[in-house]
């Protein structure tokens, strides 16, 4: 077989593949599977300064689910993905989640910055970095600063815009004319990386 041909299948099936990943994660955390959960995760991913491993993984998330949420449920929407090698991508998940917890029903809206890696043949998750815009009481809107409103928790920010540069120049550079500026298109397999620039890892508070 042509070896371009073979490349672009193989492209193909990578997309697919890191695409079930995703949905994989939501299906086994909301249903509890936590062998499942982590063994999506690169063997020797990284749970804290000094933790590394899928036990320690299976542990904090434990811990997490068991003491803070009675049940779940993770929606998947848009999800963009780009290759840095032929084993080793970057991606970005829309998520919009529900969750039960002390007595209320908390809906959320958020995205995830991802790190995928090939090894030995299949795709895991590298890392996953959750930027939150928004978890509150289903009825009550989130409307203001500080849309993390969690039951007997302070509010707080989520960083949900804070990986991407745009949205502060946005705000801070309003059209001087009706015609705008227009930027060069991102190179191919270089959109989120454009978008985001050179920006740091924002500390991301987890409840």
């Amino acid at each position: 077989m042509d070896k371009d041909l073979t490349t672009r299948i193989d492209r193909l099936e990578s997309l697919d593949e890191i695409r079930q990943l995703a949905a994989k994660y939501s299906l086994s955390l909301d249903m509890r599977d936590l062998d499942a959960h982590v063994n999506l995760f690169a063997e020797d991913i990284r749970v804290s300064r000094d933790k590394v491993g899928r036990s320690y993984l299976k542990h904090w998330l434990d811990d997490t689910l068991r003491l803070q949420f009675t049940g779940t449920s993770h929606h998947i929407g848009n999800h963009i993905i780009e290759f840095k090698t032929s084993d080793r991508a970057i991606g970005v998940v829309y998520s919009k989640n529900e969750h039960e917890t002390d007595g209320e029903w908390v809906i959320m809206q958020m995205i995830y910055w991802d790190d995928y890696e090939r090894i030995d043949g299949r795709w895991y998750f590298r890392r996953r970095l959750p930027c939150y815009w928004y978890a509150t009481d289903l009825n009550k809107p989130p409307v203001g600063d500080n849309k993390m409103r969690w039951p007997d928790r302070e509010p707080y920010a989520g960083a949900y815009h804070d990986l991407w540069p745009s949205w502060q120049k946005f705000w801070d550079n309003p059209p001087s004319s009706e015609e705008a500026e227009v930027a060069l298109p991102a190179p191919l397999d270089e959109f989120l990386v454009t978008m985001r620039g050179t920006t740091d890892v924002p500390k991301i508070k987890i409840r």
